[in-house]
């Protein structure tokens, strides 16, 4: 919206030229993504604390959870409302929706969509007496309905990669190889697209169980990707780095801007001791938009890089679940992962920190990929 006003105003309005920059425009979604969600937020946290929407510690099936996270009781949650608003907000300002830069319109929907899924969740654990809100089969139902129509509307409305007749998948570190994903009528590429989409929107919903431990992963990766979406979207510096060009990616790092500055503004309030939780709204909205920017700039498997954190989180589930049904042990002392080292003595603020230095280790590398090959 901005930028089609700034636009029409070059020639008359000093400084309107600089809407044409990428990166203007995406340090532009940070601050503004960032202002709303802490007005916003200042707003949000009394009206939720006056209807009652508090965090109950109590839904766990472990009991040394719930008395590490007693203190945590009746925090005002849902707070990835304020947190998605401002970034669709901060989107919707500073994104292109013109030719190559339809990947925009795409990329707010999917991030209402999911957040739209995580309300629904987090409504039916508050409202609905011994709830623990959608089942397993339900959220992932709708998640994937959500991930199917944005991966069929990649290809079939925006065009990604029609100069090479449809979505390849790329390997880091080597050069020129990729696999077609286009056989099959396309089917390779939804499954990929529901494959990272709502893989990454679980397990950053699987991240978020300590004061600031997921939102300030969720920045750290935002970062990194908002670089990565710049250089693929850029087509001198991806034939200078040798990847892959993809037209119009580079409106992702606005996305990234507007996700960075709305995440920065929720740590305001989210970090120790917490005044708000996200909730699902927040969670699967802003994981799902991790993967987007990455599906769109063909980067999948460099996301296993930038969010290796989460994916740990995610892996450490799935095993303790196998294990446990195999073999009735279980091999962390409470998953998701961050929980194993709380339950080993380890103080949640320290924890935090040392996971986000981890977290801006694997975005720094994640980063350097580009330039290995």
């Amino acid at each position: 919206m901005l930028y089609e006003l700034l636009r029409s105003l070059q020639g008359t309005l000093p400084g309107a030229t600089l809407v044409n920059y990428v990166s203007f425009r995406a340090a532009a979604a940070v601050l503004f993504a960032f202002g709303i969600a802490i007005f916003l937020g200042a707003r949000f946290i009394p009206w939720v604390r006056r209807i009652g929407l508090g965090e109950d510690t109590s839904k766990t099936d472990s009991a040394q959870l719930a008395e590490l996270h007693k203190g945590k009781k009746d925090t005002p949650t849902m707070g990835g409302l304020f947190l998605v608003g401002a970034m669709l907000i901060a989107g919707l300002l500073w994104m292109r929706f013109d030719g190559v830069h339809r990947y925009s319109l795409l990329g707010l929907f999917l991030v209402m969509w999911f957040g739209a899924v995580g309300l629904l969740d987090d409504w039916i654990k508050m409202r609905v007496p011994g709830a623990h809100g959608l089942s397993k089969r339900a959220k992932q139902g709708l998640l994937t309905v959500g991930a199917v129509a944005v991966g069929f509307l990649l290809t079939h409305f925006a065009g990604l990669e029609d100069q090479r007749g449809g979505p390849q998948l790329y390997f880091p570190f080597i050069k020129d190889a990729s696999v077609d994903l286009t056989w099959a009528l396309g089917i390779p590429f939804l499954l990929l697209a529901i494959l990272v989409l709502t893989g990454s929107a679980n397990a950053v919903n699987l991240t978020d169980g300590l004061d600031g431990l997921a939102i300030g992963c969720v920045a750290i990766a935002t970062i990194a990707l908002g670089f990565i979406t710049y250089f693929v979207g850029d087509v001198r510096l991806s034939e200078y780095l040798r990847i892959v060009h993809v037209p119009g990616a580079s409106e992702m790092s606005v996305l990234m801007g507007a996700l960075l500055g709305a995440s920065l503004g929720f740590l305001w309030y989210n970090a120790a001791p917490a005044l708000v939780f996200m909730g699902d709204v927040g969670s699967l909205a802003l994981g799902g938009a991790l993967g987007y920017a990455a599906l769109v700039s063909r980067t999948e498997l460099v996301l296993l890089i930038v969010g290796g954190v989460f994916v740990a989180e995610a892996l450490s589930v799935i095993v303790q679940v196998l294990s446990f049904k195999a073999t009735g042990r279980r091999i962390f002392r409470c998953a998701p992962l961050h929980h194993h080292f709380q339950f080993g003595g380890v103080p949640e603020s320290r924890l935090v920190v040392r996971i986000w230095v981890i977290s801006a280790l694997l975005a720094l590398s994640s980063v350097a990929v580009f330039k290995v090959r």
